[in-house]
């Protein structure tokens, strides 16, 4: 009668066993799903930092995430990225450096360090690294910098090229084009400038340097009427003033004179620097 109890129990021990692993396996599982969660909140916060968290701040985070795990390459290019962000190119550099020489850095991390370069106004060393991407790796920001180190070179008909092929690879091409009329504008073809402003505007009509740079390629055809646009009436003062100083520049001093008086009476507020040209103006006639 004794066996068939001893079976029973043995059964029930072999059940309960399988039922329940070990507790040390039970601890890892715990502890991995929480390494996962941590992931997943350390990605999100990344993220946060790189956009919506002050510049600095972000600095200060990804220098001491990087202390606390060296090598891993998102947290190399979430620095590069915020010094980039905090308006510090010069420190920007070296960490773009530092993530290109990583084993998983990326063409797209050459063309930003090839930014940091622009931003730090070392253009040979942009233009530089720029060759060491393959044509075949073909993106917007890429050609924009192209265009940019061409411009700097006065390279015109290769900075053309690369600012049109740049506008055809965005959906939102207003800063290219303000910049490609900018480049007309040094250039002295006030006629093209003009029209790639409007462009420019056509896609983005808050765009205010788009605006004081039209106004910049109208007065500098003796065309001192503002463009049609839309504009605050802040907007419409300083734009008033840029176009006074287009034709005082021309030699127009009486209309720069008129111009300067309608920005004062337009502007809401006290219009310091526009009040200043014009006692300055009136000052060398009395003179």
């Amino acid at each position: 009668m004794r066996h068939p109890i001893f079976m029973t129990l043995c059964a029930a021990t072999l059940g309960l066993s399988a039922c329940s692993p070990p507790a040390t396996d039970g601890q890892a599982e715990v502890e991995r799903a929480l390494q996962d969660l941590n992931v997943v909140d350390e990605n999100n916060l990344n993220d946060i930092m790189l956009t919506v968290g002050d510049a600095n701040e972000a600095v200060a985070y990804f220098n001491n995430a990087n202390a606390n795990d060296p090598g891993r390459i998102e947290l190399q290019r979430g620095l590069a990225k915020s010094l980039v962000r905090a308006n510090r190119p010069q420190e920007a550099i070296p960490a773009w450096q530092t993530v290109i020489n990583h084993p998983e850095s990326s063409n797209e991390d050459s063309v930003e360090l090839a930014d940091a370069y622009i931003r730090n106004n070392s253009w040979d060393e942009a233009a530089t690294t720029l060759n060491t991407i393959p044509p075949t790796y073909e993106t917007f920001k890429r050609y924009r910098l192209e265009a940019m180190v061409a411009d700097s070179r006065e390279q015109w008909d290769k900075a053309d090229s690369f600012y049109e092929t740049a506008v055809g690879l965005t959906t939102r091409p207003a800063s290219v084009y303000n910049n490609w009329g900018y480049s007309k504008l040094t250039r002295g073809d006030y006629a093209g400038a003009e029209r790639l402003f409007i462009d420019a505007l056509r896609f983005d009509d808050d765009l205010f340097t788009a605006k004081n740079n039209l106004v910049l390629a109208r007065g500098a055809q003796r065309q001192y009427a503002l463009p049609v646009v839309p504009m605050t009436q802040v907007e419409r003062a300083q734009l008033l003033h840029t176009m006074a100083l287009a034709a005082i520049k021309q030699n127009d001093v009486s209309i720069g004179k008129s111009l300067l008086a309608e920005a004062i009476e337009t502007h809401p507020q006290y219009f310091e620097p526009a009040v200043r040209a014009l006692e300055a103006l009136e000052n060398n006639a009395v003179n």
